[in-house]
């Protein structure tokens, strides 16, 4: 079994972490396979802590120790060993691999439970990914460029060294791009993306052609270096094709998301409110008139899906702007990136030449 510090392999392997730190730490930075279930709640870490830096580490540790006793002690040993049953081939971590993890592991071992855990615990593990990600980049990519609706994603999902950056950011991108899975923590999400990077180890990468930032996510600046250097292939496909992409992922989807997560009632709020906060985020690149006038467009369209059921009445607002605000963006970009254009053709051509 692995010792506890070939990192690589315990990331590339999704082998299954107890992630004992306390949740604001879990928060800010965790392993795709992690589980947190804390030794210490926020507010008893920062008991400790304070303690800690006032009377010392002795203090701090009886502290420690008195905040999770009795019962408290035995749930969170419970959960840990539930954990562990589950998981009999992973591995407990803390942040450093100190005293937390094995405290755990001291109090497993007292119920039978032997679990062996991370050396240099998280922060390890989030060096090792930070440099795989470097070194991974390195190897030659192609991006996947084309206006909004043209299936990029699809294609770099249909693709076996496909590296969805969107996926892994949970945002599609734009301004109507969140999902109902919330964003992770920029550690979080550089984190997954390692971690498909190592998983994969493919000779080239096939990526989208994405911007800076990904929602509140930016692409580690090894990776966006080696993009802006990478050749480009364009899809073109029709106008009509990529509206109805669009119509199938932005309403009937969505809308079927936002119903199974919260209700009828509740979701078609819920979806409103994401299709009009969308449309305000960038009302002052429409102008405020052409805002007005696509915010109407909506209503009405909005009124007609929950009359019949149907979406299309959305083309009336969002072919006007994709024709007046994401095309026009998108080209003028492209521009700049000419002489990076390897290829350009509809969906399936691109499809071709990236298998070929």
């Amino acid at each position: 079994m692995n010792d506890g510090t070939d990192y690589r392999a315990i990331l590339a392997a999704d082998t299954p972490l107890l992630d004992v730190r306390a949740p604001i730490e879990f928060t800010q930075g965790a392993m795709p396979a992690a589980l947190n279930l804390p030794l210490m709640t926020d507010d008893e870490r920062a008991a400790v802590g304070t303690c800690y830096k006032r009377q010392g580490p002795e203090a701090a540790l009886a502290l420690g120790h008195s905040l999770v006793s009795g019962d408290t002690r035995e749930e969170r040993i419970n959960a840990w060993r539930d954990a562990c049953l589950a998981n009999p081939g992973g591995y407990l971590c803390c942040a450093r691999g100190g005293q937390r993890s094995h405290i755990a592991q001291a109090w497993l071992n007292a119920v039978d439970i032997d679990y062996p855990l991370i050396v240099g615990g998280y922060k390890a593990l989030r060096q090792t990914a930070i440099q795989a990600t470097a070194e991974q980049v390195q190897k030659p990519m192609v991006l996947i460029g084309g206006c909004t609706g043209s299936g990029k994603t699809l294609l770099v999902k249909q693709h076996a060294s496909g590296i969805d950056l969107e996926g892994l950011a949970r945002h599609r991108g734009s301004s109507f791009g969140r999902t109902l899975n919330a964003q992770l923590s920029q550690a979080s999400f550089e984190n997954h993306l390692a971690v498909a990077l190592l998983k994969k180890d493919a000779a080239r990468w096939v990526l989208e052609d994405e911007g800076r930032m990904i929602g509140s996510n930016h692409l580690p600046e090894c990776l966006r270096e080696r993009m802006a250097e990478s050749p480009i292939v364009v899809v073109d496909d029709p106008f009509d094709i990529r509206l109805e992409r669009l119509r199938e992922e932005y309403f009937a989807h969505m809308w079927q998301d936002f119903s199974a997560a919260f209700g009828e009632e509740k979701g078609w709020q819920e979806y409103n409110d994401y299709l009009h906060h969308g449309l305000f985020a960038i009302r002052r690149r429409l102008g405020l008139q052409r805002f007005a006038e696509f915010s109407a467009l909506l209503d009405s369209a909005l009124i007609e899906q929950q009359r019949t059921g149907r979406t299309e009445a959305h083309y009336s607002w969002l072919a006007p702007l994709l024709d007046d605000y994401y095309d026009p963006m998108y080209r003028f970009q492209l521009t700049k990136k000419a002489d990076k254009i390897v290829f350009r053709g509809e969906f399936n051509a691109v499809a071709a030449w990236l298998a070929a």
